[in-house]
């Protein structure tokens, strides 16, 4: 199995299966499809590279890794072409899967986790890459784009928030019950059903494909991948909410990320009952005019549930961006965003 290992700060190649040295953080990571276009995906909380999975197939048009190559070439052969001409890598995050997990809470934070997509971008050998994030690593990317610009080509933003007190849900009786449930959840059953919940709008949940609800076929999709990776342990949950709370988007963050000269798009479901949308699309406002806000019917992970929609929305930034779209032809927001903003920083406020 791959893996990019982070040693003080620095990559360093480990081979397949390799033994690591103890002070390293192993990253676990598999790319898809060929081509020049190469794009790299965050993954949130506490999910793994497996995520990603409707967006892999949308990007690279494949979701089998590249490490198995005959089946890749056999995919080719078949299909009558090379790919859509886009190489995808997803990874797990440290503190998840098989990546690394540290004990201490302060070995986890969205500039360090930032650090460690850095480094496998240069053990990919990778110079620049759209970087594309949800949740958490929607804030992985925020920071990286404000770290290394040079490096981004675009930046695509799902489910995102500011951090600290904006990770937390609306105060209801449903995010309540929810968040009981998350807290208490220690076997993948019950995580499995409290995180369809947390997932998806309960609409959706409750369609019927055949005779079953959506539901009932994700209930037992979750709990065979959960059972597969393992429940994530208890230093690798309390480190990346650690991340998540004390991520901040500094107005120097942001004024680098406006003026980098890439395109940004905000993505975000409506009914996402855990990162709340008015703040992603406050972030957009402040980004203007290089964002623009894709709000759809669809809760936290609407990379799944609108996948046509979110797949599409990420294909269109990759063009505008070969395109060199300009941020005022790109944008879909109202030029008073740019006002508004202004003024919100003036008055000390952050994200």
């Amino acid at each position: 199995m791959p893996y990019c290992e982070v040693v003080g700060g620095k990559e360093q190649s480990a081979a397949p299966d390799a033994a690591l040295n103890d002070n390293g953080i192993k990253i676990f990571y598999r790319t898809y499809g060929r081509g020049p276009t190469k794009v790299i995906l965050i993954t949130g909380l506490a999910g793994t590279h497996d995520a990603w999975g409707p967006q892999l197939k949308g990007l690279a048009g494949t979701d089998k890794p590249n490490d198995d190559d005959e089946t890749i070439l056999q995919d080719s052969v078949e299909s009558g072409d090379g790919g859509a001409g886009i190489e995808v890598c997803a990874f797990d995050n440290r503190g998840m899967g098989r990546s690394s997990v540290p004990v201490k809470k302060t070995e986890y934070t969205t500039k360090i986790m930032a650090k460690d997509v850095i480094a496998l971008m240069d053990h990919l050998g990778w110079k620049q890459a759209h970087v594309f994030g949800h949740s958490m690593g929607a804030m992985i990317a925020c920071k990286l784009a404000a770290m290394v610009p040079e490096r981004v080509l675009s930046l695509a933003l799902l489910n995102v928030t500011g951090g600290g007190f904006q990770c937390c849900p609306k105060l209801d009786l449903q995010t309540l019950s929810i968040a009981i449930r998350f807290f208490r959840a220690k076997t993948p059953e019950k995580r499995a059903a409290v995180d369809l919940d947390t997932h998806y709008s309960q609409e959706y949940l409750e369609e019927y494909v055949g005779s079953s609800t959506r539901r009932a076929i994700l209930y037992q999709e979750y709990v065979k991948g959960i059972s597969a990776t393992g429940m994530q342990s208890h230093y690798g949950f309390d480190g990346q909410i650690h991340a998540c709370w004390m991520h901040k988007m500094t107005q120097k963050d942001i004024q680098t990320i406006r003026s980098a000269g890439f395109l940004v798009s905000v993505i975000h479901g409506r009914r996402d009952v855990i990162a709340q949308i008015c703040y992603a699309r406050r972030l957009a406002e402040k980004l203007y005019p290089v964002a623009r806000m894709i709000d759809l019917p669809g809760g936290h992970l609407v990379s799944h549930e609108r996948t046509e929609e979110v797949n599409q929305a990420l294909i269109d930034l990759i063009k505008a961006s070969e395109k060199k779209i300009s941020p005022q032809d790109w944008t879909n927001l109202p030029q008073t965003s740019s006002v508004l903003c202004q003024g919100f920083w003036r008055k000390g406020c952050h994200l």
